[in-house]
């Protein structure tokens, strides 16, 4: 058992500095101040800059679940979040059940980067309360993530997941090459493996797209046309998804709701079509939701599944220029031949990076790609 020990935590502000006393020069000119009075009711800073902190009992762990909360096992049961919805959540428990949870006020409240301290795919343990419902009281380290900025907060679209499929349509809404290799990057700070689906095959001639399959295969990436129409591609799909947690996301429209209902018609998830005006998505699936995948005689291998709301705009999410060329795996062989070792590939002179793409041994799209995150471009 992980010993316990005490910790101070930061929690989230629930005030601002307050606002400025009306009518104090009024008081100054009909009645002055006291100066002894003035000395007594000095702060060292003023109220609303106050930090709030908590002691809490916490587990030794030397990982990130320092900040949480100890729990008592004997009362509490492990579970997995399938959905969040606002403040409520629902978690599948390791006997079958699905119940409905808040989340404990203290860890609401913890100070952190995120824009929920919940995400859906995250292994918790809750508080049976009355009613089959529960308290969520402790959330446990997470890996595999998915995350984006979401108004200069972090926001983890889902937890402990092992590959994504970034559905990417061919046709309505139109290919975008650089949110293809955003979305890449995004899989590659998460430490998730990712696999590319063209859909909507049906709408192209796939021949014109051999090139863009071929590129990123060869960077190591399962890449595969499908169409929910026909049924391309719908049995490597399943396959891929076999004995793996596996998170959908893409654009509004691209059809990963439809791929989804061709791998498992049972699952009836609600589909709709893309907007005649702007030929971007319309928000179907409203909220991130776990879900498990029966293939018939696959058994333990079946797998689960997040379908994920439609995405209109993607950034990284704390990420620094330095960083950036981590996210291209082909500059690896080229980086340590540049002639400054901090060379961000962008206006140096005798740049490997930037001559490999003048020989196009490196693709000139994936290097525009790179130069619009290292600028910090979100189009």
């Amino acid at each position: 058992m992980s010993k316990k020990k005490k910790i101070r935590v930061e929690l989230r502000k629930n005030r601002t500095r307050p606002p400025r006393k009306r009518g104090w020069t009024r008081d100054f000119s009909e009645h002055g101040f006291d100066e002894k009075d003035t000395v007594g009711q000095e702060r060292v800073r003023a109220k609303g800059d106050v930090s709030r902190r908590r002691t809490i009992v916490s587990e030794e762990t030397g990982s990130q679940s320092d900040k949480m909360p100890a729990i008592d096992s004997s009362r509490c049961l492990p579970g997995r979040v399938l959905s969040v919805h606002g403040l409520q959540c629902t978690v599948a428990t390791e006997d079958g059940r699905q119940v409905r949870c808040t989340v404990r006020r203290v860890l609401r409240t913890l100070a952190t980067d995120g824009r929920s301290i919940v995400a859906t795919g995250d292994k918790v343990w809750i508080l049976p309360t009355l009613n089959d419902e529960g308290v969520i009281e402790r959330v446990e380290p997470r890996h595999g993530l998915l995350t984006r900025a979401s108004r200069g907060r972090e926001h983890v679209i889902v937890a402990n997941v092992d590959q994504v499929v970034f559905v990417i349509s061919l046709r309505e809404p139109e290919l975008k090459r650089h949110l293809v290799d955003r979305l890449l990057a995004s899989a590659e700070q998460g430490a998730v493996a990712p696999v590319l689906c063209f859909n909507k095959a049906d709408l192209v001639d796939t021949a014109d797209y051999q090139s863009l399959v071929g590129l990123y295969s060869q960077l190591g990436i399962p890449t595969l046309f499908t169409s929910a129409i026909t049924g391309l591609g719908i049995g490597r799909l399943r396959e891929q998804l076999q004995g793996r947690e596996t998170v959908f996301s893409g654009q509004s429209g691209v059809g990963k709701s439809s791929l989804l209902n061709a791998v498992q018609p049972e699952l009836g998830l609600r589909v709709r079509e893309v907007s005649d005006v702007n030929q971007k998505g319309k928000h179907t699936t409203t909220t991130a939701e776990l879900i498990k995948l029966d293939m018939g005689d696959m058994g333990d291998m079946s797998g689960w599944v997040v379908d994920t709301p439609g995405l209109r705009q993607f950034q990284l999410w704390d990420i620094i220029p330095e960083e950036v060329e981590g996210y291209f795996p082909e500059f690896r062989p080229y980086v340590h031949l540049c002639l400054y070792p901090d060379c961000t590939h962008t206006h140096e002179d005798r740049c490997a990076v930037k001559h490999a793409v003048e020989l196009k041994y490196l693709s000139a799209t994936r290097y525009a790609s790179y130069l619009g995150l290292f600028q910090g471009s979100t189009e």
